[in-house]
């Protein structure tokens, strides 16, 4: 029974688990928190304890065997590059949607939430605190910007030592391989916690809360999925990459943001994705997908703060100008940088975005309550782009393993009986 069911891809198993949480919601309603969401709870701790570690051993070793070769450095500017140009083409979408849907007209007397003051730290403070004073506090404490320059370091001096260092090299290795077995067993559990978080969301929101806010929260989901599946589809497609191939082997980790709404709790899903069935290398995977778990934002750092400026102009009867799109736009591709690792991010990169461009701050008050529906969406899109710059950078490198973007084969790193199909079938790929 239980073979049977691993032998299911896993996206095919999360979307059972998402569709059966949906139905549990529907019927439990208001108990479903009660039911429902400790189901969900036990899986993000299960995913949040890999986290730290996972960061720690896959950087230091990928930084160590980037190291060897001679493209490290550009690997790493073309990262930030397509970061950026997929930001800001987000960004347009926001605008396009915002325009379109017009979510902020009509509207009158909406009900204000309360919402918490949330520190803008200056761009000295962002870089003072990618600087961890204990590491190891910073592994305890999940920190995770202090853990990527950390392994950084670590791999640089891994590189530096050469042959001298060749034992510590296989520990992180080992460790690496380790913790992807640990990922792995922990990633099998998805189904089940995508029913549990989806099922209390569902049964924990009513109708009520939403309908005011109906074609607000369209016009995000509209623009999300416009750019995921028409804009991240034009540039794979430019790559001379198949669409479908992309989309079935990163599903499980979009299912999987969806439901939790966490961008690092989706960490260990997303690099386990991208390397296993999207056919990118594990040394560059390593370091681009938990840097883009911090700082790639397409949904919560470009689209969300574009047509919120938007919906609150228009219901302030506010005539946005040419330089308040400009600095709307300028602050949405750079502002995700300036507040990476700040927890409720969205919130953060909207109050920067409307003190940047003068908008009214007390307009945050009316979207608060209806931000977890909303977050879901943007997670999503997050995460796609954080698994489509990887797969676009080491295809232009020539790096890319189209067998397993294709899905001809799938492998995983330090498991060479499943570089098989056999095997990964087995294992429940």
């Amino acid at each position: 029974m239980l073979r049977r069911f691993f032998a299911i891809p896993l996206w095919q198993r999360t979307a059972a688990g998402f569709a059966l949480g949906i139905i549990a919601g529907l019927i439990l309603r208001e108990q479903a928190t009660i039911w429902l969401q400790p189901i969900g709870d036990v899986y993000l701790n299960l995913i949040r304890m890999v986290v730290a570690p996972l960061v720690l051993f896959t950087i230091a070793s990928s930084i160590a065997k980037l190291g060897e070769g001679v493209g490290a450095v550009r690997l790493g500017v073309r990262t930030i590059v397509w970061f950026a140009v997929t930001s800001l083409l987000a960004v347009l979408v926001g605008f396009a949607f915002g325009h379109i849907i017009n979510p902020g007209v009509g509207l009158s007397d909406l009900p204000l939430g309360e919402v918490k003051a949330r520190e803008i730290p200056s761009p000295l403070q962002v870089l003072l605190g990618v600087v961890p004073t204990n590491p190891f506090a910073s592994l305890a404490e999940g920190k995770v910007l202090q853990i990527i320059f950390f392994s950084a370091l670590l791999g640089g001096a891994l590189v530096a030592l050469g042959d001298r260092a060749q034992n510590a090299r296989r520990l992180v290795d080992e460790g690496a391989a380790l913790i992807f077995r640990i990922t792995r067993w922990v990633i099998q559990l998805t189904p089940f916690g995508v029913f549990g978080l989806i099922g209390s969301v569902v049964g924990g929101y009513g109708w009520e809360a939403l309908l005011p806010l109906g074609k607000f929260i369209f016009a995000i989901y509209a623009a999300c999925l416009f750019h995921i599946f028409v804009v991240y589809s034009g540039l794979l497609k430019l790559h001379g990459l198949k669409v479908v191939s992309f989309f079935r082997g990163g599903a499980a980790a979009m299912q999987t943001a969806f439901a939790t709404s966490s961008s690092l709790g989706t960490l260990p899903v997303t690099l386990r994705q991208t390397v296993e069935r999207l056919g990118v290398p594990q040394a560059y995977a390593s370091f681009a997908v938990p840097l883009g778990a911090n700082v790639k934002m397409d949904g919560c750092g470009a689209i969300y703060p574009a047509i919120a400026s938007i919906f609150i102009a228009q219901y302030f009867q506010i005539d946005l100008t040419l330089t308040q799109y400009v600095l709307i736009g300028l602050t949405a591709v750079l502002g995700s940088l300036g507040t990476a690792g700040v927890p409720g991010t969205s919130i953060v990169m909207l109050t920067l975005t409307l003190s940047t461009a003068g908008l009214p701050l007390e307009g945050v008050g009316y979207i608060i309550a209806i931000d977890r529906i909303i977050d879901m969406m943007r997670t999503a899109t997050n995460v796609t782009g954080q698994m489509v710059v990887p797969v676009l950078v080491a295809r232009e490198e020539g790096i890319l393993n189209q067998d397993i973007y294709n899905g001809h084969v799938a492998w995983l790193p330090g498991d060479p009986e499943d570089e098989t199909p056999e095997g990964a079938q087995a294992a429940g790929i």
